[in-house]
């Protein structure tokens, strides 16, 4: 092998992206629609074939809308119905069912589906796109900074061949994942948030129907806690607690598996069960410690770790990647401050760590305390329904709003919008907002706008839309008691006020490029 000489010219993208999982696809793809070119590098050629997140939110199928595949997702995901909390014996101690017509973000509260499928839409997707490219069977091998204002330089290696060469780039995207080697390069370190589970993970499809109540089974058990949910018409997932002399080697066949999933399978042969996977993974939570160094920023599991128990782990990384194509667009066209950069971790650092903190509270109370804690949750669940919203708060997938920064005003009252996702109505049009927005900032408004305002949007490179008397944007901005709002191109809310003037002048300068993904976006949408 042979490293590059000083004659080799080096090869330079705007944007490099280390990882080819849905997080690397989602931010590179996001780019392209920008106009950004990238080039993203990946060990693998292909997705890899096994299962592993099975669940997605409202406001992250609203990403996959503005990645343009919402229609395609639809066809091979199936919304959640609901959570039961059971016991050993599958006694229900409570339920809390969950509504599967779209929220206000346009979409079904939660999905269940198959993470290879949603990684080959996303990746099928990306090739729309000529200034996007995805190279695998490639090794990262180092990143390293040659000074500010110089790019960044990536040695890499073929897989195949063993040659290495070298990559500049404007920007690095580190997501490549738990053991992150772009997260080692800017030397962050995991903070270890000390929950450590053994899990095991199994992976069944069966054309027999189990008869099962079809929402997700929380088996809260202090002994062996465990999770079971649909996934497809044919497919079907568990996942238990490994107690502490066992491994996945002990349930290497479907007669030792049958131990585990029988409560379930009751009545079905076993030929009629095919195992597609059976893994064990440890569950942690872990969050880094920084998230960036100049222009190399990590994203996804580089940067943080969540426990699966409210089904959060992929849908972050697509969140970070939506939150950061933008505002590296503004500030690589020189239309947004440097300075805007900094807000990405401002930004999500926070919101993952509740995220974390509130998957840890879940999985605790779930799991913990043993026979001691399996006697005091079949005492305290069949009662949680006595509390007061406590239903509608499991059931909303509402996150928490993102902080105060330079990109988010908040001002008194603090129950206000500013830092929020806005709705995502169908308008008047047959069009949901996001499509009518496109890609850039927007400005929503229950009044006429002046000449003089109108200018001032349009020379900012946003669109207005107006919200008609009595519509679902209407009843949002008047329920705030707000004449408008600016709306950030992640969707998150910039500023609102009544002063429509002073409003328009907290547009930021971003000039969208038009894409084919708009008009994906922008097809007419059924409530």
């Amino acid at each position: 092998m042979t490293p590059p000489t000083n004659k080799t010219p080096a090869e330079h993208v705007s944007v490099a992206v280390v990882g080819g999982g849905p997080t690397g696809i989602a931010a590179a793809t996001l780019l392209a629609q920008y106009g950004v070119d990238s080039l993203v590098l990946d060990r693998w050629p292909h997705v890899y074939p096994q299962p592993r997140a099975v669940h997605l939110d409202d406001e992250v199928y609203r990403i996959l809308g503005r990645l343009g595949v919402a229609q395609e997702f639809a066809d091979i995901s199936r919304p959640a119905r609901g959570l039961r909390l059971v016991d050993r014996n599958l006694a229900v101690l409570a339920e809390f069912q969950r509504d599967t017509s779209p929220t206000s973000n346009g979409f079904p509260a939660a999905s269940m589906f198959d993470q290879p499928e949603l990684e080959e839409l996303l990746r099928q997707n990306l090739r729309r796109y000529p200034n996007a490219e995805f190279r695998g069977d490639v090794e990262v091998l180092n990143v390293t900074s040659n000074g500010a204002g110089n790019p960044l330089r990536l040695r890499v290696r073929n897989r195949m061949s063993g040659l290495e060469s070298l990559i500049t780039a404007d920007y690095v995207l580190g997501c490549d994942g738990a053991n992150s080697m772009v997260r080692t390069a800017i030397g962050a370190r995991m903070r270890n948030l000390k929950f450590d589970q053994r899990w095991l993970v199994i992976d069944i499809a069966t054309d027999a129907e189990l008869n099962q109540w079809d929402g997700v089974h929380q088996v809260c058990d202090g002994d062996r806690a465990g999770t079971y949910m649909r996934i497809g018409p044919t497919r079907y997932r568990w996942e238990f607690q490994l107690l502490d002399h066992e491994s996945v080697d002990d349930y290497a066949a479907l007669p030792a598996l049958q131990r585990l999933i029988a409560p379930w399978t009751r009545g079905i042969e076993d030929a009629d069960l095919r195992v597609i996977r059976v893994a064990e993974y440890t569950f942690r939570a872990q969050i880094a410690d920084h998230w960036r160094r100049g222009n190399v920023f990590l994203l996804g599991d580089a940067a943080h770790l969540t426990p699966p128990f409210i089904g959060q782990g992929m849908g972050a990384g697509l969140r970070d990647a939506m939150n950061l194509a933008w505002k590296i667009t503004g500030v690589h066209r020189g239309e947004l401050p440097p300075a805007t950069l900094d807000s990405y971790e401002d930004e999500r650092r926070p919101h993952a760590r509740h995220m974390i903190s509130l998957a840890l509270n879940v999985g605790r109370a779930m799991t913990s305390g043993g026979r001691v804690g399996t006697a005091v949750r079949s005492l305290v669940l069949p009662r949680l329904h006595l509390i007061p919203g406590l239903r509608a708060k499991i059931t909303d997938s509402q996150t928490p709003p993102l902080r105060s920064s330079t990109l988010v005003h908040r001002t008194l009252p603090t129950r206000g919008i500013a830092g929020h996702l806005c709705p995502n109505p169908v308008l008047d049009n047959g069009v949901r907002l996001d499509g009518e927005l496109g890609g850039g900032f927007g400005l929503i408004t229950t009044a006429a706008l002046t000449t003089s305002q109108q200018e001032m949007v349009t020379a900012r490179g946003a669109r207005t839309v107006r919200a008609a008397p009595g519509s679902a944007l209407a009843r949002w901005l008047e329920s705030h008691q707000k004449t408008a709002a600016v709306v950030r191109p992640d969707r998150a809310v910039l500023m609102a006020g009544r002063d429509v003037t002073a409003v328009c002048r907290a547009l930021p300068h971003f000039l969208p490029e038009q894409s084919p993904a708009r008009t994906a976006a922008a097809q007419p949408q059924k409530d």
